[in-house]
Parts: C-alpha cells; sequence; structure tokens
C-alpha cells in the first residue's frame, strides 16, 4: 500500500472555526482516525489495541516480537478489526503496566551485542526522516522509522506511539531483515516500555526526537542500546553507549 493511500483511509474531514491572527474563518481540517482492533494470537484473544488503521499486519507481527512473545512469527492475517498472529510461543509471560497505561509483558531483552555503528550525520538525516504524509496532514500521529545499513527501510505512524514501533519492527520480521543492523527513530518520548520493545527485538540504536525518563536510560544503559534523544534542528543527546556513534569524539 503506498503512503497516499495510507492518508485516505487514515484521515477524516472536518469543519472548525479558526483563528489566527485576529482573522477568523471556517475551515475543513485533516483529523486523524482512531480506531479499536482485536489481536489474536494462535487462536486464542490477546488483547484490544487502539491505533490507526493502516500496516495492521505489520502491527500484529511488531507487538508479538517487541512484547517478547515470540522471537520469530509465522504468519499474519487480517479481518476487519480484527489481527491474527500465528508465532511460536514459548510461554505466556508475565504482564505489567506501561508507561501508556496499556498492559505490556515483564520479558527483558538479552543484552544487544551489535557493534554495528553510524555517524553523527547519520543521526541527523535520520531524523529528518521521521515524518510521514499522514503526519504532514493532520499532526495527530507519532512517526517511526527503520534504516537498515545505512539505508531507510519503512515509515510508519499511528495514534500510539508505541504502535509506530511495532508497525516497522513488524515489516523487518515480515521481510526477513536483520534487525541487528537497524536504527529505529522515533517522534515519542522513550520510557522504560518503549526501550523494552526495541531491546526485545534486537535493534541496537534508538533515534528520538523527544525525551526519555530514568528508567528509560537505565533500561537501555542495561541491555546494551544506544539512546539518542532531543535529535531535533542541529542538536542531540546521547545518554548510553555512545561507542556506535563512531565520529562523536572527533
Amino acid at each position: 500500500m503506498d503512503d497516499r493511500r495510507d492518508v485516505e483511509m487514515s484521515i477524516y474531514y472536518y469543519t472548525g472555526i479558526q483563528v489566527r491572527n485576529d482573522r477568523v474563518r471556517k475551515i475543513e481540517d485533516r483529523v486523524i482516525r482512531e480506531e479499536r482492533f482485536r489481536l489474536y494470537l494462535n487462536g486464542s484473544f490477546y488483547t484490544e489495541m487502539v491505533a490507526s488503521n493502516e500496516q495492521l499486519r505489520e502491527l500484529g507481527a511488531g507487538f508479538v516480537i517487541c512484547q517478547g512473545l515470540a522471537r520469530t512469527v509465522d504468519n499474519v492475517e487480517t479481518d476487519g478489526n480484527c489481527i491474527n498472529v500465528s508465532a511460536p510461543v514459548n510461554r505466556e509471560p508475565e504482564k505489567e503496566l506501561g508507561s501508556a497505561g496499556a498492559l505490556g509483558t515483564k520479558v527483558l531483552p538479552e543484552r544487544i551485542a551489535s557493534e554495528y555503528t553510524i555517524t553523527k550525520e547519520d543521526v541527523f538525516r535520520i531524523t529528518r526522516e521521521i515524518e510521514t504524509d499522514v503526519w504532514k496532514q493532520t499532526g495527530g500521529v507519532h512517526c517511526s522509522v527503520l534504516f537498515h545499513e545505512g539505508n531507510l527501510l519503512v515509515k510508519s505512524s499511528d495514534v500510539g506511539r508505541h504502535n509506530t514501533v511495532d508497525k516497522v519492527v513488524g515489516h523487518a520480521v515480515l521481510s526477513g531483515i536483520d534487525l541487528s543492523r537497524c536504527v529505529v527513530g522515533c517522534t515519542g518520548r522513550q520510557p522504560r516500555d518503549m526501550i523494552l520493545k526495541s531491546g526485545r527485538a534486537g535493534i541496537p540504536i534508538i533515534i528520538s526526537r523527544a525525551a526519555s525518563t530514568d528508567k528509560g536510560i537505565a533500561t537501555a544503559e542495561e541491555a546494551g542500546i544506544t539512546l539518542v534523544c532531543f535529535s531535533r534542528d542541529e542538536r542531540f543527546t546521547v545518554y548510553t553507549h555512545p561507542r556506535r556513534i563512531r565520529d562523536l569524539m572527533d
């Protein structure tokens, strides 16, 4: 599905009254759609998700990987507002409350040992790509991008920042991409549960336009993830494992 089609599926048009510089006028505004989806894992209901209605196969696959429910996904099918994922689940993990108020899992990632590196210019280049046409037209979504070995692989946008990571990871999983040589870029904050998503997927570098939290930084340090935040304009802050930005101290 191309991005233009995604935009058409993801927005509604609403009339409003806009005030700008003392000028009042009627406008037709683009507003992001918010829908609910039911995710089934191996035929059993697992959870309900609030999400935008594109890249649903990727959303299902990425959710299973990013929650640590399975290491691989066999198949994903969608039927209306149902997402059906088949995956070799080892066990039912214990659940915990995440930063968005939804239940996630307590599965801890293996420490990431990837030696993949990028440059300072790569950080800025990836940051510039963290936008989609849906974001440009509505301003009502979060965005994520996934770069593989320096090349833009996929973009996603969604009403939930967590979903955008699930979608780009799901795309990589369904395409057989080596996530240990990937960088994820996000618009959203990076608290502990967002860091855990990338860690479970095995992604070594996170770049965010926004902030982290104390537990997000501590989790990135423990998981072996290079965490870059406040990446905007001509600045960024590296909190953990700076060795993966190879010209950082030049």
